[in-house]
């Protein structure tokens, strides 16, 4: 049996295989999580949804799906808010109930009358925000470089203008894998080594520079839990 986890983009993936590697080496549950595959939207609209599920759909018997998640960034909705558009979304291909949290997985059933488990999750840090977001409040290296933006973004303000958190907190990132976790070696290839297009070498050669143990993953830990 197969099971699918939608995500908004490729970094997406990549985080979230490095969690489910994470759960699987250090926290006891059997059997282990299994993820098949992960659907990438490329970016979030409800046409984009709508169109991954009725693939799905099609593929329930076919690929013997048991199980698929929904992954997408909270950014400034709320739960409440997410979850209806997320039902919307949903009830435009199956037949099933509604979700009422990210902690339950509710049954779903396809035109072909095929069953199968349905939950999802939306990333955040404080109710609010997105991938990186989280990644920044993960972080377990000092990191001065990136600290001394608050500074910069205090000085644009007094300036008349102003940065909103979302693209404060992608800048923030940015300049703590590219001057704070970064070696003289990888400096040499920043773009691919130290920054966030460089993603996939991070999670492979440095998951030390996050704190995997921090209570901000522990719903995600959760929700994946449903897929045991």
């Amino acid at each position: 049996m197969s099971n699918i986890v939608i995500v908004e983009s490729k970094n997406d993936v990549i985080f979230m295989k490095a969690l489910v590697e994470e759960l699987n080496c250090d926290i006891e549950i059997e059997p282990p999580i299994y993820i098949d595959d992960y659907e990438s939207l490329e970016g979030l609209s409800e046409k984009k949804l709508i169109a991954t599920l009725k693939s799905l759909e099609a593929d329930l018997q076919k690929r013997d799906i048991e199980k698929i998640g929904i992954i997408i960034d909270l950014d400034n909705y709320s739960e409440p808010e997410r979850l209806e558009w997320v039902n919307k979304c949903i009830q435009e291909v199956f037949e099933s109930e509604t979700l009422s949290s990210t902690k339950q997985s509710i049954d779903i059933c396809g035109d072909n009358g095929t069953n199968a488990k349905l939950a999802c999750y939306f990333t955040n840090f404080g109710g609010r925000g997105e991938l990186e977001t989280l990644l920044k409040a993960i972080k377990v290296r000092e990191s001065p470089y990136a600290d001394c933006l608050d500074s910069w973004k205090i000085c644009i303000e007094t300036q008349g203008k102003e940065i909103n958190q979302k693209h404060f907190d992608k800048f923030w990132v940015s300049i703590y894998l590219r001057y704070d976790t970064c070696s003289d070696r990888e400096q040499k290839q920043a773009g691919r080594k130290c920054s966030m297009s460089g993603l996939d070498y991070v999670m492979k050669n440095k998951k030390d520079i996050w704190d995997w143990n921090n209570p901000a993953l522990d719903d995600l830990k959760e929700f994946f839990k449903l897929f045991c």
